[in-house]
């Protein structure tokens, strides 16, 4: 492929992708992706990226260090952190239906630097996010099977580093494989396996609500903010990421049904039934045990064990696997359709948006992504590095905002299907909430953070720059790439 001869570099870097190209990239349909997922699926998805190992620990570290029994209303507060980065999620994904998520959103309204920029930080987040998940699903599992008296050599189940004597953390890669090689074989079957994954989680949470409030001793809520409204607030900004993952339903755009319709319902419904779940896991938990005795490793398990009531410590540590399987299953779906969109644009090499002929799935970032997502989680220590995850989402968030506010200037008349309300409030509410979050994260995610996005701004000025399809449309010439991009092989 050769490459185009850019505009001004200035120009280029400011040039946003028209929303019309946006969708004509996501109307083919002979040899595109399927089309295959409705409001319930994608409800689903939401679902089974969010409830993970958050609910089953967050929640205990919270109550007894930070905001004691009022973490109920920290749960409320970041809860409408997200709502209001969800409305601004639901009304671009309504209007611009395609893979992509926020690196399409930013695109068309910021320019191709600031997409390019969030969509290298959305493969950081996703990726880093998946093998912590990995990682995590790993020592869930030995948990699981040492209670049945079988023990799995620490050679084989832990990374270098992470004990003594680790050589490989076996079950972390087999498990990303195994998911990698669902996702290529189509979103039909990927959809179906997350489904019957969330509905494991949601009776383990369903469990945990309706057997703990028989035990529940109103005496444990008093006092109910012992720590007072900072405290409250510091829940928040900590509980916060047992939220993350309902961004990851918009990367899914252009396998749904009915998109304009579906994608609003699934992203606000997944948000709101976890919300409703969490403060009802909270509310049960310091109502079991006092907050000052709470365990932080494992505050629900701990919790019924104390009640003589160790099965549903079981169940709890099975919704907790399936928690995790089904969270990976929608970051590596996430991240292999942000590759896919990139590589549509021209800004990476166009293999990665090429679609298998049989399964209509982007087969090649798909395996490139359980391959090093799977070795990172078998072969690294990764749980400092994983508060990337947490920047990469907030970053997100706020682009995502802002994007709303910008567009709603830039392009008023064009069509919403979905219209975000109360703008410009919501969206300043959303950029306010999550740059607050990030303000609080460390020195060192920030300086690992901008180390990243300076690997991705090389890969931009030495190879995007030169196979945009937004600048070559801009010149008046095609690019190879986009004779081969979003289409199936021969």
């Amino acid at each position: 492929m050769m490459p185009i001869e850019p505009p001004n570099l200035k120009a280029q870097l400011f040039h946003r992708k028209p929303v019309s190209m946006l969708l004509e990239d996501a109307a083919f349909h002979e040899g595109g992706l399927k089309r295959a997922l409705g409001a319930l699926e994608l409800t689903a998805l939401g679902i089974g990226a969010i409830i993970g190992a958050g609910i089953f620990v967050l929640t205990g570290v919270a109550a007894a260090r930070l905001a004691g029994p009022a973490v109920t209303l920290s749960f409320v507060v970041s809860g409408f952190a997200c709502a209001m980065a969800a409305l601004c999620y639901a009304e671009f994904a309504a209007m611009i239906p395609v893979a992509g998520s926020a690196y399409s959103y930013s695109y068309a309204t910021m320019g191709e630097l600031v997409g390019w920029i969030i969509g290298w930080d959305l493969i950081l987040e996703y990726a880093v996010g998946a093998a912590a998940v990995a990682v995590g699903w790993s020592g869930y599992l030995r948990v699981i099977l040492t209670g049945m008296g079988i023990n799995l050599p620490v050679e084989l189940t832990h990374a270098p580093g992470s004990a003594p004597g680790a050589i490989v953390n076996l079950p972390a890669l087999l498990i990303v494989l195994v998911i990698s090689a669902i996702l290529v074989v189509g979103i039909s079957e990927s959809a179906r396996l997350n489904s019957i994954i969330v509905a494991i989680k949601l009776t383990a949470v369903g469990v945990v609500i309706l057997v703990g409030a028989f035990f529940v001793r109103p005496a444990n809520w008093s006092p109910f903010d012992p720590f007072g409204w900072h405290g409250i607030m510091k829940g928040a900004a900590v509980i916060f990421f047992a939220y993350i993952g309902f961004d990851a339903v918009s990367t899914a755009a252009e396998e749904v049904v009915e998109p304009q319709r579906n994608l609003p319902l699934g992203i606000i419904a997944s948000l709101l039934v976890c919300t409703v779940l969490y403060i009802l896991v909270a509310g049960v938990v310091t109502g079991m045990t006092p907050y000052t005795t709470i365990d932080i490793n494992a505050p629900l398990a701990s919790a019924f064990v104390n009640q003589g009531l160790s099965f549903v410590s079981a169940i709890i540590s099975l919704g907790a696997v399936a928690g995790l399987t089904s969270v990976l299953l929608v970051l590596l779906l996430g991240q292999s359709r942000i590759f896919f969109a990139i590589s549509r644009d021209g800004l990476l090499p166009p293999a990665f948006s090429r679609i298998h002929p049989r399964f209509r799935t982007p087969y090649i970032p798909t395996i490139i992504t359980g391959i090093a997502v799977g070795l990172t989680a078998a072969f690294l220590p990764i749980q400092e590095i994983a508060e990337l995850t947490n920047i990469g989402t907030l970053f997100a968030f706020v682009l995502v905002c802002l994007g709303v506010w910008i567009l709603r200037h830039t392009d008023p008349t064009r069509k919403r299907p979905f219209a975000t309300p109360l703008v410009p409030w919501v969206p300043i509410l959303g950029v306010l909430f999550c740059g607050y979050l990030m303000a609080s994260l460390p020195a060192v995610t920030w300086m690992r953070f901008f180390a990243w996005l300076a690997i991705g701004l090389s890969i931009y000025f030495s190879y995007g720059r030169w196979h945009s399809r937004v600048s070559a449309a801009a010149n008046g010439s095609t690019p190879a790439a986009e004779s081969s991009a979003g289409r199936a092989p021969g």
